[in-house]
């Protein structure tokens, strides 16, 4: 219709043009531009409209056509199809294809599951069935099944609530690749072969596109990954043989030579001079030039905190086959200033506040000022932090303090000086094996109770500490484990001077494993043992004996409240040893969401070796929100070995699992 009605105006338009070119000719005189027009007629806007021309064209009649488009379509038989009813979907015919990710993939952008929980009518049932018809169609072409045809059929009774609605496939015959073509992939030399395998279709294949998509993003992958840092891969072509079912494919592929690694090179502002970025870089100049090394810098330097944007461009050097790095950094903001409040059984109110400079010493320099002021704790400390120190990921550390801190079971006035270095890990890239060493040097005014006087007293004590710790982490997440293992030591030999010089050592290995029971349930376990040996409990200063009991140890019982007690003021007084385990159940209960039941135990003890027939525990119950950044938890616990002191519940909230 459209094409008579263009032909039609097409023959009209010369025989208007020659009335109008005629009307031309009867004008006697030129115009005159300064004549002023004649006023136009008014108009009326009730006046009719004029006929329209004749055509010659037939107008359609769109109640016949309407009539003969239901009847080339199934019909619905729904009784009352203006009544809004829930329908179930049923999918035949797939038996032939193998649908498992087909049918994932038609759930996931089907108009009748999105839309399954909202009653619709008869016609708006049929209009969905209708829109996922074409959907399967067009993913069975996708599979490579270019004949598939699919129908529905959309039946109910008079008394039943709920519709079915019935997708029927004919996928028909399977059409494969007769022809497989990479041209110009023999340029890479002896990496073709590797390079061909890595793209995966073969002559005799399915012609699939998601597995033709995959294949050319693993072939530019590898290409990346064996030094083809110029590599052109050209347009895919695909021809499809309707009458043999058969397809022929060509990707152009163009190598342009393997490289290798050069000099980095800092552009604009240099925010890190190209040694620092060396330091940080996973590539040493000379090596086979890899893509994912340049990604895995990239991310490197986000990490760092100190940049918001990254450019990273080979640039190839003339007459070598050397790639250098180019590298443009635009900077972060560099402070920040923090607070946070709070309350905590045991350890009472407490705010603190802090102020960063992430690059104030570069590169990537960190000085911290950091104020605590609380019922129990008071702090005011500097701390210097270098990342990347000398080596990726190494972790330079200096800080002096001045604190206070008052608990039940001492006061200590400590004025601590301190340096180490460190392999850390983080969320993004979780190491297996962490380490550290430091040195320590403080002094340190301490109250307790002096059990045999039956009083208390103060001590001052000059202690000086290396400490140092080894960890593996064979878990699956940093913040939310659910699968593997961990294992850390610590040991800190230590010299104190307090009416006379001497010295000791503190132990501790700690363990968790975590195992899963089903998709939504993990199981959870912890162990934890240390030892100070060398001298006795008497004489080691307060602040550095073990203590048990809070939501980081032993739950259910108060922060720092399980262990031998003076028989005075009935506050805890450290121990030589400590045990403690825990044993727990993850489970996710729907969306964001889990429970965890949980039961703990452990003490403290005077020996230098702890006597586990001595266990006191505890039990609750936990809330989990699993949000992006990690689990934030809720644990409510009480004590099963409950003395005088002890509180009926304990609650406990944090960021992360509670190991």
């Amino acid at each position: 219709m459209v094409a008579a009605l263009a032909a039609a105006a097409f023959f009209l338009w010369p025989e208007d043009a020659r009335a109008q070119e005629a009307e031309l000719d009867q004008v006697d005189e030129p115009l005159d531009p300064s004549r002023p027009l004649p006023p136009l007629p008014e108009l009326d806007p009730s006046a009719p409209l004029d006929p329209l021309p004749d055509l010659g064209v037939a107008w359609p009649d769109m109640e016949q056509q309407e009539g003969e488009a239901i009847a080339d379509t199934p019909t619905t038989t729904i009784a009352d199809a203006g009544a809004e009813r829930s329908y179930t979907v049923a999918l035949t015919g797939l038996e032939s294809v193998g649908s498992g990710d087909l049918l994932a993939q038609f759930n996931t952008l089907s108009t009748l599951q999105a839309n399954r929980d909202d009653p619709a009518n008869a016609a708006q049932i049929d209009r969905r069935a209708r829109q996922d018809a074409d959907l399967l169609a067009e993913l069975l072409r996708a599979y490579g099944y270019y004949d598939a045809q699919v129908t529905t059929e959309v039946s109910g009774t008079a008394g039943g609530n709920a519709v079915q609605v019935q997708l029927q496939a004919q996928p028909g015959p399977l059409y494969r690749f007769a022809e497989v073509s990479l041209p110009g992939l023999d340029g890479a030399g002896s990496e073709a072969t590797i390079l061909r395998r890595s793209f995966g279709i073969e002559a005799g294949a399915p012609v699939n596109a998601a597995a033709v998509t995959a294949g050319e993003a693993a072939l530019r992958a590898q290409l990346g990954q064996r030094g083809f840092a110029f590599a052109d891969v050209g347009a895919l072509d695909i021809v499809v043989d309707h009458q043999a079912r058969t397809a022929r494919l060509v990707l152009p592929v163009q190598p342009n030579g393997a490289r290798q690694f050069g000099r980095i090179i800092v552009e604009g502002r240099p925010l890190f001079s190209a040694e620092h970025i060396q330091t940080i870089a996973r590539f040493d100049p000379g090596e086979r030039f890899q893509t994912p090394r340049l990604e895995d810098l990239r991310r490197a330097l986000v990490a760092t905190g100190l940049v918001s944007v990254v450019n990273l461009r080979p640039v190839a050097r003339p007459g070598s086959e050397v790639v250098d790095i180019a590298v443009g950094l635009e900077p972060a903001p560099m402070r920040t200033v923090a607070g946070e409040a709070g309350y905590g059984t045991g350890e009472g109110a407490r705010v603190e506040l802090s102020w960063e400079h992430r690059n104030l010493l570069p590169p990537e320099g960190a000085v911290r000022v950091r104020g605590v002021l609380g019922t129990e704790e008071q702090l005011l400390g500097v701390s210097l932090r270098r990342n990347n120190f000398r080596k990726r990921d190494q972790v330079l550390t200096a800080n002096v303090a001045a604190s206070n801190i008052d608990r039940d079971a001492f006061d200590a006035r400590t004025f601590l000086v301190g340096v180490g270095i460190e392999r850390q890990t983080n969320i993004i890239w979780q190491k297996r094996w962490t380490w550290s060493l430091g040195a320590d040097l403080l002094a340190s005014d301490e109250r307790d109770v002096n059990i045999d006087l039956a009083m208390t007293r103060r001590r001052t004590f000059f202690i000086a500490a290396v400490p140092a710790t080894l960890s593996y982490d064979g878990s699956n997440d940093l913040l939310d484990p659910t699968r593997g293992y961990r294992l850390a030591g610590r040991v800190s030999p230590e010299l104190s001077l307090q009416s006379g010089t001497f010295g000791y050592t503190r132990a501790q290995i700690d363990g968790s494993f975590y195992q899963p029971v089903s998709d939504t349930v993990t199981i959870a376990a912890r162990a934890r043992l240390g030892t100070i040996f060398g001298a006795d409990r008497d004489r080691i200063a307060p602040s550095r004996r073990f203590y048990a009991g809070g939501g980081g140890s032993v739950r259910g019982y108060g922060f720092q409240r399980l262990g031998p007690r003076d028989p005075v003021f009935d506050d805890p007084i450290g121990g030589r040893s400590l045990a403690e385990f825990a044993l727990e159940a993850r489970v996710r209960i729907g969306g964001p969401f889990g429970v965890v039941p949980f039961i703990d135990a452990g003490n403290i003890y005077t020996s230098p070796l702890p006597r586990l027939d001595e266990l006191r525990f505890g039990a609750g119950i936990g809330v989990r929100y699993h949000s992006n950044f990690g689990p934030i938890r809720v644990d409510v616990g009480t004590p099963l070995s409950r003395r005088s002191g002890d509180p009926r519940v304990a609650v406990y909230v944090s960021l992360g699992q509670a190991f």
